[in-house]
């Protein structure tokens, strides 16, 4: 089966769609930003990249830095019609299935040339904010009321979202609930693990903006120094406005508190290894990658549970600690602190994901069901078999 890809350049869609390597299936990838060069992580697939730009004239960065409106000016002369684009190579590949990752950014610059193909199959990830925040802006949810009628397969990361897509128009088949990034290889990521007993980092993931809420978080640690004298709290990715809140904060002067930016996805596991509760917060989030890259890592999570998503693997208090409102710190605060205070709850909730969630996030298992969903989609368009796919 041709499968074509249509995406933005990520570590999410690369790790997806690395896991039908070898499957059987022709895949292409449109880099739908149309930016991005070839990508040596996926280089056994056809890419369709580095298409939006006429010229990629000298000075052309410098350009968009200093002279914003000059720039914006010469790119409606210079930027190629995504649309126009993608029709072109979709008429050159003919592929079987397209598959779209988030609706936002790679449904909805696509979807005059899907309702100009209505034969055309197409499958749908949604990713994060994709449904759950976006339905509450109106010209968004126009664009997904517009979408999911015409989408005709459906993969999404929570059962939360598949109620709201079926609430939005969606009336296709429902492929499964899957991580966005797909499964996690525990043997390579095994050996940064360090024994538990022996974890003393409270690590924070440090996004705030449109979903991400850090802050609220860090207003919270900010009460428990004394309490949190014995570890290390660590902060990673955070963007500028973290770095502007902790330049203000009594977190500074802490000796024991430490703040990165964006760092390297290995970078992210490797602290992971050495804490013992991982904390993420969000307003809208679906199942967070890093949330479940933490109970691989054997952290105790404490997560948001917006809309009730979280709550689809975290029992509250069992093996983890659901946030209820993200915007509440004193909430946060006593949340912490029953925690922090009970390491026989650490060290069940730990040993409850080891038992009951690890084994279903492995990547073996995850790939071998994701290519089961494109075998079902094969046997749907084409009525092949996984035998006719091997022969």
């Amino acid at each position: 089966m041709k499968i074509l890809m249509v995406s933005m350049p990520s570590l999410h869609f690369f790790r997806w769609t690395s896991q039908l390597q070898d499957s059987g299936h022709e895949v292409y990838w449109f880099d739908i930003t149309g930016m991005s060069q070839q990508a040596e992580r996926i280089a056994w697939v056809e890419q369709k990249t580095a298409w939006k730009l006429r010229w990629n004239y000298p000075g052309r960065v410098f350009v968009k830095s200093n002279f914003p409106k000059t720039y914006a000016w010469i790119q409606k002369i210079n930027e190629r019609d995504t649309a126009a684009v993608f029709e072109a190579y979709l008429n050159e590949i003919k592929p079987d299935v397209v598959h779209s990752f988030a609706l936002y950014v790679s449904c909805t610059p696509i979807i005059t040339v899907m309702e100009k193909y209505p034969n055309q199959k197409w499958v749908y990830s949604s990713w994060g904010s994709d449904l759950f925040y976006f339905q509450n802006e109106y010209k968004y949810l126009q664009d997904i009321k517009r979408v999911l009628p015409r989408v005709n397969y459906l993969f999404t990361d929570c059962q939360r979202d598949y109620k709201i897509a079926k609430q939005h128009g969606f009336v296709g088949e429902f492929l499964g609930v899957f991580p966005g990034g797909g499964g996690f290889d525990m043997e390579k990521i095994q050996h940064y693990k360090s024994p538990v007993k022996e974890r003393k980092t409270i690590l924070i993931k440090g996004f705030q903006g449109r979903s991400g809420r850090a802050i609220p978080v860090l207003k919270a640690i900010e009460q428990l120094q004394e309490v949190l004298v014995g570890f290390e709290v660590v902060v990673f990715g955070a963007d500028a406005a973290v770095f502007d809140f902790v330049e203000k904060s009594p977190l500074q002067h802490w000796g024991n508190f430490e703040i990165k930016g964006k760092i390297l996805h290995e970078e992210v596991i490797k602290l992971m290894g050495k804490s013992l509760v991982y904390i993420g917060n969000s307003n809208s989030d679906g199942i967070p990658n890093t949330l479940l890259e933490a109970i691989c890592m054997e952290v105790f999570p404490i997560q948001s549970n917006q809309g009730g998503a979280t709550a689809e693997i975290i029992k509250d208090g069992m093996n983890g600690m659901l946030i209820e409102n993200p915007e509440d710190s004193e909430d946060m605060k006593q949340l912490f602190l029953k925690v922090i205070s009970d390491v026989s709850l650490i060290e069940n909730g730990i040993n409850h994901n080891n038992k009951t969630i690890k084994s279903n996030l492995e990547y073996h298992y995850l790939r071998n069901q994701e290519v089961k969903k494109y075998d079902l989609i094969v046997l749907r368009v084409l009525g092949w078999s996984r035998t006719d796919l091997s022969n």
